[in-house]
């Protein structure tokens, strides 16, 4: 009987009971998430039934894949209206656009030009490659507060170049942390997994978001189990 198991599967957890997903990549054919609409439909479908309220499609904006606010503006609103007109599914969750930006050497020109997606409160989800760090990450950081953005670094645990001086300065300079559900899995490997699992007990992470590629990726995280331990210590990170 689960109820008397140490671990739940994730999918019988109430963890999305009025949940706001932050970090998704379904907005179809924009990066190197979902192709086609029909799956990403068939996703918020799931969702739906998970309890999710509102979702957040953050494409990446990088210098591999070049895109541009107004077309992925464009792309949103033509799947939101599909998404709403859809007879599969409810249409029951909120929508929104925004986009996980890439520190990158184009990072600073597309800030200045204010070609970037922050969520509606201000918050600019952001990431760096996961083995080096860019080499001026801390004047970026601080350009993204002297234009008014909340700097949100998305899975901190996956970076293997950052220890627990690099997380330690990242917040004394008010950076918040994102963390990937699916880190605490082992979805990303063992060394991930145990920095997300430092870095919750530490109480560094601000939020939490799934960052789903895929319907087998959602499906594949929805079975794994998580200690109870672990979920005492999530009901404690807010939602952003």
């Amino acid at each position: 009987m689960w109820p008397f198991s140490s671990r739940l599967r994730v999918a019988q957890t109430d963890l999305f009971s009025g949940y706001v997903e932050r970090h998704c990549h379904l907005l179809p054919g924009v990066d190197d998430g979902v192709d086609e609409p029909e799956e990403s439909l068939r996703i918020l479908r799931k969702m739906e039934e998970l309890g999710v309220s509102e979702l957040w499609l953050t494409p990446h904006i990088m210098e591999d894949i070049p895109n541009s606010p107004d077309d992925l503006r464009q792309r949103f609103e033509e799947f939101a209206a599909l998404y709403r007109d859809s007879s599969e599914t409810a249409g029951s969750i909120q929508l929104h656009l925004s986009a996980e930006h890439m520190l990158d050497t184009l990072f600073e020109k597309r800030l200045a030009d204010g070609d970037v997606l922050p969520h509606a409160d201000g918050q600019l989800l952001i990431e760096t490659s996961y083995i080096n760090p860019p080499f001026n990450m801390h004047e970026l950081l601080n350009k993204v507060k002297q234009h008014g953005f909340f700097p949100l670094l998305a899975h901190p645990e996956r970076y293997a170049y950052m220890d627990e001086d690099d997380y330690e300065q990242l917040k004394d300079m008010d950076v918040r942390f994102q963390l990937n559900l699916p880190s605490l899995t082992g979805a990303y490997g063992r060394t991930a997994r145990k920095k997300a699992l430092d870095l919750l007990k530490r109480g560094w992470y601000d939020c939490y978001g799934m960052d789903m590629h895929s319907e087998r990726a959602l499906h594949f995280f929805l079975i794994q189990k998580l200690p109870k331990s672990v979920l005492r210590q999530l009901e404690l990170v807010g939602q952003g």
